[in-house]
C-alpha cells in the first residue's frame, strides 16, 4: 500500500491534510522538527507517526507532500527527487484532492479559519463532510458530499484550486514580504475568482469585493440593505449575539451565535448565504448556535478572577476586532493586550496601524518580534513599536508575573508566532504563587 509522507507534518495545513487522508483510508506518516507544536496532538491521537527529519524516511513506495516552507535543498526533498517519487507541494496536492468533492474554498485576508470552522460545523451536523481548517484540524470521509477548506492567498497559492464555490471574507493588504500593495492583493483574488465553477459568496461590506468581475453568480452579505443577505436588529445577549436575517430585503429568520463582534455576524451570514444557495433546510443553518469555535481564535479559560484569551491575531484589523470582541463579551472588565508581532516586514509596514489598534486596550504589553522561517531578521526592533504605543511595556518570560496585578481583567495573548510560551509561563507563575500562598498559610 502506498504511503503518503508529509515533510513538515506539524504545519497547520499539513497536519489537517494528513488527518483527512488518514480518515479517508490512506496510509500516512510524516516528519518534522523535534519542537512541540499544538497541531501534533490530533495527528498523534490518530496514530500517525511523526519522525525526525532524515533522508532515511524517504522510501520507494511513497507519495511525498512537502510543506510550502521547505525549499528544494531540504534533505528529504532531495532524496525524494533522487528516487523519482511522485512529489507535491502542499497547495498542489490540496488542489487535486478537492476535485473529488463539491468543494468550498474559504478565503480572504482575515477570518478564513473562523469561517471555515463555522461552515464545517454547520454542514457536518447534516451531511458527510470533509474539511481542512487552518488551525490544524482536518477530517475526512470516504463518501463526503462536501469538502470545506481554507485557501490561503500567500504567494498566490490558492490559484492551484478550482473550487465549486468560494467564500471571500475580505480583501486587505497583508503579507508585505510578497504583495506590493492592496491592488496586487486584489488582482490575486480576482484571478482566484475566475477559477470558481458555481458561485461566490462575498462580503458586501468590503469595497474591494464590490469590484470583482465574476463569471459565476456572486452573492453579497453584510449589514446594509444593498446586500443579498443582510443582518439587522442585532442584540448582544448573555450567551452571544442574536440577529435577524433579511434575504433581498425580505425577513427570512432569526439566528443566534455564541460569539461576540460584527466579524462573527458576517461569518455567520456567509454560512447562511451558502446554505440558502444550496437550498438546504433552515434547521441546518441553525446549527450556528452550537459552534464551539476553532483553535487559537478567541480561545478562553479562566484562572482565578482573570479571563485568559488566546488568539491568532497578527494584523492590525485582527487585533482591533479581537479587542472589540472582548469588550462586547466582558463590558465591565479591563482589557489587557499582550501582543507578539509576527515577522519584521509586517511589523515595519503596519507600525502605525498596530499602534492604533493596540490603543483600544486599557494596558498593552509587547513581546519581542517573532522571526519566522520567511525572515530571521529586520531593520527594526520591538522598541520601535514600544515607542509608538503610549504606556506600553516590554514583556519577557522573566517578568510575566507582572500581569498578576490586573485582577478581574481580560488578558488577551495575541500573535501568530510562539505567543503561547508567554501565556504558559504566566499561567505557571500564577500556579507557583498560589502554591506558595498555601505553604505560607500551612506554616
Amino acid at each position: 500500500m502506498t504511503t503518503y509522507h508529509f515533510i513538515g507534518i506539524k504545519g497547520t495545513g499539513m497536519s489537517a491534510l494528513a488527518q483527512i487522508l488518514h480518515d479517508s483510508g490512506e496510509k500516512v506518516q510524516g516528519s518534522d522538527v523535534d519542537k512541540y507544536f499544538f497541531t501534533q496532538e490530533e495527528v498523534e491521537k490518530k496514530g500517525i507517526s511523526i519522525l525526525p527529519f532524515s533522508s532515511d524516511n524517504i522510501k520507494e513506495d511513497q507519495i511525498i507532500i512537502a510543506g510550502n516552507a521547505f525549499s528544494d535543498d531540504h534533505i528529504e526533498i532531495k532524496r525524494a527527487r533522487e528516487l523519482g517519487l511522485t512529489f507535491y507541494k502542499y497547495h498542489e496536492f490540496l488542489g487535486q484532492w478537492a476535485k473529488k468533492y463539491t468543494s468550498i474554498a474559504i478565503t480572504g485576508s482575515h477570518g478564513k479559519t473562523s469561517t471555515t470552522g463555522l461552515l464545517s460545523h454547520v454542514l457536518e451536523e447534516s451531511y458527510p463532510t470533509s474539511y481542512l481548517i487552518g488551525d490544524g484540524t482536518g477530517k475526512g470521509h470516504e463518501n463526503s458530499d462536501y469538502f470545506v477548506f481554507e485557501a490561503c492567498e500567500y504567494k498566490r497559492h490558492f490559484l492551484h484550486y478550482s473550487p465549486d464555490y468560494a467564500v471571500i471574507t475580505n480583501i486587505d493588504f497583508d503579507h508585505p514580504d510578497y504583495f506590493a500593495d492592496v491592488e496586487d492583493v486584489f488582482n490575486a483574488f480576482q484571478s482566484m475568482a475566475d477559477q470558481v465553477k458555481k458561485g461566490i459568496i462575498a462580503c458586501g461590506e468590503d469595497e474591494h469585493l464590490q469590484h470583482l468581475q465574476t463569471k459565476v453568480p456572486i452573492i453579497y452579505y453584510g449589514f446594509s440593505s444593498t446586500n443579498d443577505f443582510q443582518a439587522n436588529n442585532i442584540q448582544v445577549t448573555k450567551n452571544g449575539t442574536q440577529f435577524d436575517v433579511f434575504v433581498r430585503n425580505t425577513y427570512y429568520d432569526t439566528f443566534h451565535i455564541p460569539m461576540y463582534g460584527n466579524h462573527h455576524i458576517l461569518n455567520a451570514l456567509a454560512v447562511i448565504a451558502f446554505c440558502h444557495y444550496e437550498e438546504m433546510d433552515r434547521k441546518v443553518m441553525h446549527h450556528l448556535s452550537t459552534f464551539g469555535g476553532v483553535k487559537r481564535r478567541f480561545s478562553e479559560k479562566q484562572i482565578g478572577n482573570q479571563i485568559i484569551i488566546d488568539d491568532y491575531a497578527h494584523h492590525p484589523i485582527e487585533v482591533t476586532v479581537t479587542i472589540d470582541s472582548a469588550r462586547k463579551k466582558y463590558p465591565d472588565k479591563s482589557v489587557i493586550a499582550v501582543f507578539q508581532p509576527h515577522t519584521f516586514t509586517r511589523t515595519k509596514t503596519f507600525l502605525n496601524e498596530f499602534a492604533e489598534s493596540l490603543d483600544n486596550a486599557d494596558y498593552v504589553f509587547l513581546c519581542d518580534i517573532f522571526s519566522s522561517a520567511r525572515e530571521s531578521s529586520g531593520d527594526l526592533t520591538i522598541n520601535d513599536l514600544l515607542n509608538k504605543v503610549e504606556g506600553s511595556t516590554l514583556l519577557t518570560l522573566e517578568n510575566v508575573s507582572v500581569l498578576q496585578q490586573f485582577a478581574d481583567s481580560v488578558l488577551i495573548f495575541m500573535g501568530a508566532g510562539d505567543i503561547q510560551k508567554f501565556q504558559s509561563a504566566y499561567e505557571q507563575s500564577v500556579e507557583l504563587g498560589l502554591s506558595e500562598q498555601k505553604e505560607s498559610k500551612s506554616s
